[in-house]
C-alpha cells in the first residue's frame, strides 16, 4: 500500500487536474506522481525536451519549405504579370466584348486545369519542387 499525502492546489490547478482525470483509466495520483518525477528527475525532463525539440525542428523544416514554395509562386506570378503587361497590346474598342468572352472561356479552362493538376500527383508544382526535395532531405 502506498503512503497517503495531502496536497493543496490552487483552484486553477485543481480544475485542470479534474479535467485531466475525466478520461477513463487516468487517476489523480498517477498524474501527480508523473509530475513529481518529471520535476525531480532531470532525465525525464530531458526526454520531454528532446521530444519537443524534435517536433519543433520538424515544424521549422515545414515552415521553411512553405516559405520557399511561396517565394517560388510569388516570383512566378510576378514574372508572368510583367511579361503579360509588357507584351500585350491594348485591344480596339470594337473587339473588347469578343475578347472578354474568349478570355472568360480561357480562364474557366485554366481553373479546371489547375483543379485537375492539384488533384493529381504529377502537376507543375511537383516538377518544379521535386529537384528541390533533395536539398531539403540534406538538412
Amino acid at each position: 500500500m502506498k503512503p497517503r499525502v495531502n496536497v493543496r492546489l490552487s483552484h486553477k490547478a485543481h480544475a485542470l487536474l479534474e479535467e485531466m482525470t475525466l478520461k477513463p483509466g487516468v487517476h489523480k495520483s498517477a498524474v501527480l506522481e508523473a509530475a513529481f518525477w518529471a520535476y525531480v528527475d532531470p532525465e525525464t525532463a530531458k526526454e520531454s525536451d528532446g521530444i519537443i525539440l524534435k517536433r519543433l525542428n520538424q515544424v521549422d523544416l515545414r515552415l521553411n519549405s512553405i516559405e520557399r514554395d511561396s517565394s517560388i509562386v510569388l516570383e512566378t506570378l510576378g514574372q508572368f504579370v510583367l511579361y503579360w503587361l509588357t507584351r500585350t497590346d491594348p485591344l480596339p474598342d470594337g473587339e473588347r466584348d469578343v475578347a472578354h468572352r474568349l478570355g472568360q472561356r480561357r480562364f474557366d479552362y485554366f481553373v479546371d486545369q489547375v483543379a485537375t493538376k492539384l488533384g493529381a500527383s504529377g502537376g507543375l508544382s511537383s516538377r518544379l519542387l521535386d529537384p528541390l526535395k533533395d536539398d531539403r532531405s540534406n538538412l
